[in-house]
């Protein structure tokens, strides 16, 4: 399952705290699950107050949705799950790019 947000209208934010206690903002960009029969499901964000005209940082984390739509965000932490979510964020977005052509 893959689910792309790019309608700018309707842009799906969440509040990640900082080390320091902030909320800070984030654009949801992408969630998708993995086929391989663990269930995990994946969202990549970017800083909501970033310009979108200029290059931004994705982050990536493992997130679980509990009845009430809470969100628990975790850490990619071992190096072959983050590159396995890395090379399937990549293969998502270069079809994205496929389909706009």
């Amino acid at each position: 399952m893959t689910d792309l947000n790019h309608n700018e209208e309707e842009a799906e934010l969440i509040y990640i705290t900082d080390d320091e206690g902030n909320d800070e903002p984030f654009e949801v960009v992408m969630r998708f699950e993995l086929d391989d029969g663990t269930d995990r499901k994946y969202m990549m964000v970017v800083p909501a107050d970033e310009d979108e005209d200029e290059e931004q940082e994705v982050f990536a984390f493992r997130y679980d949705e509990d009845n009430e739509g809470e969100i628990k965000l975790y850490p990619i932490e071992d190096p072959a799950e983050w590159e396995m979510v890395e090379e399937t964020f990549n293969t998502l977005v270069g079809e994205f790019g496929e389909a706009d052509d």
